[in-house]
């Protein structure tokens, strides 16, 4: 793939591997290529929370197929990315609402929580009247 600018695109690969040989993988091929963290998790098995989210979101992929946009939302934060799941949007729940995460292969091998963070910055606003004990001796002219 050659820009117009002569420059060519970086293709996608992850640990040496395209996109398209990862989706062929099965899943013992694709567990000896993520980091040890989640090598480690996925060996024990999948709970059957994260067997639930994986059925919807194959259904939304099949969807996404026939034309449809889809978002699986989920409260399971601890759930590796698969490369099937790329394309996709998933609504990760951050404490207080469903932040939408669209997929793409750079998440591949990360958590989907890593992608909705739980903290926001905080912003106080200006002291008012009666705001300090100082304040409620000021003489209002």
């Amino acid at each position: 793939m050659s820009d117009s600018s002569g420059y060519e695109r970086k293709k996608f690969l992850y640990k040496g591997k395209t996109l398209k040989e990862l989706r062929k993988m099965s899943m013992d091929e694709f567990i000896q290529l993520v980091p040890a963290r989640i090598r480690r998790s996925l060996k024990r098995g999948l709970p059957k929370r994260h067997k639930k989210v994986l059925e919807k979101l194959r259904k939304a992929h099949k969807a996404q197929k026939s034309g449809k946009e889809v978002m699986v939302r989920t409260h399971c934060r601890d759930l590796p990315i698969f490369p099937e799941f790329i394309g996709l949007t998933i609504g990760v729940h951050s404490g207080q609402e469903f932040v939408p995460v669209k997929i793409t292969p750079e998440m591949i091998g990360h958590y989907l929580g890593e992608y909705a963070i739980t903290n926001t910055r905080v912003i106080h606003g200006s002291p008012g009247i009666g705001a300090t004990k100082s304040s409620q001796y000021v003489p209002l002219k």
